[in-house]
């Protein structure tokens, strides 16, 4: 199960964020075997994870991933700003400082630190981009799939024209996962979890399915790092941390290798079959890449 926690992000801007797995028990004569301490923060003494989706994504995107690390440790999921069921204000900030704002405010309401950063795509780089500003917040950081390096102007018209295809509202939900897991032009093959993906940020309305989120404020948010290059703020990375690719990711090898070579405390995995959505689409295979280093971490 996960309960969700409202946090207020930079700006008053209300976040919703999702502890998987059971509720704490306040009664530790009931069972103490199992019943871990409260904090003062009102959550576990559990080692804290915070799980950040991408551009699009959602908490519930994390739910496979957030359910087994439950079993060991407090696992938090946040819905970002513009995103899932936080709060979307046409006027708010859409910056990578309120990103990172919300999710170092995340940390500190929920007591969650020092906390291993999970993040996938635009959610990778808040998470490093806070563990270079606040590396008491952060202990261990995974990144999955994303790049360092700047994509340019080119990226960002391509994704808004490829908004505009959008043959939005959707009649049906199968028609939402027909159209991102079948005829999407980006699309080179089939793929079912892309569209189960979709589909999982798709709300009903009057005239059918849209999207939870705006698309421009999506594209507001996706033009403050597609023209410029993160290596500096890599770099600056003091926890050990591992990259994962999916073999036919949006990050190639040769970049994915060259990060882990700029972070101070590198490592690399890659995960076979598996697309830009790595952890959606081979949820399994995500596990297995990235569990000995979270191991590791608890070892340390």
């Amino acid at each position: 199960m996960a309960r969700r926690i409202d946090v207020t992000g930079a700006g008053g801007v209300r976040l919703a964020a999702w502890e998987f797995g059971d509720p704490p028990k306040t009664d530790r004569a009931h069972d103490p075997a199992r019943s871990p301490a409260l904090s003062s923060s009102g959550g576990t003494d559990l080692p804290g994870v915070l799980l950040l989706h991408g551009l699009m994504g959602r908490a519930s995107h994390w739910a496979p991933t957030a359910r087994w690390l439950s079993a060991r440790h407090r696992a938090v999921a946040l819905d970002q700003r513009g995103h899932g069921r936080s709060d979307k204000p046409p006027q708010a900030a859409y910056t990578r400082d309120a990103y990172v704002e919300d999710a170092e405010a995340a940390l500190e309401q929920l007591g969650l630190g020092p906390a291993v950063l999970i993040g996938h795509a635009m959610g990778a780089l808040t998470g490093w981009q806070l563990a270079a500003k606040r590396p008491d917040l952060v202990r261990g950081l995974i990144i999955c799939d994303m790049r360092a390096s700047a994509l340019g102007t080119a990226s960002q018209h391509t994704w808004t024209e490829w908004f505009r295809a959008w043959p939005v509202p959707f009649a049906t939900l199968a028609d939402v996962r027909k159209w991102f897991g079948e005829d999407d032009p980006w699309v080179e093959r089939p793929n079912r979890a892309r569209g189960e993906f979709y589909a999982e940020v798709m709300a009903e309305s009057p005239d059918g399915w849209r999207p939870v989120f705006e698309p421009a404020q999506m594209l507001r948010s996706r033009e403050t790092w597609v023209y410029d290059a993160h290596w500096e703020e890599l770099a600056q990375v003091r926890c050990p941390t591992l990259v994962v690719r999916g073999l036919d990711g949006e990050l190639g090898r040769a970049e994915a290798q060259e990060m882990v070579r700029v972070l101070p405390n590198g490592q690399y995995a890659e995960v076979a079959d598996a697309g830009h959505l790595v952890h959606y689409d081979q949820p399994e295979a995500w596990r297995t890449a990235i569990e000995p280093f979270l191991n590791t971490l608890a070892d340390a």
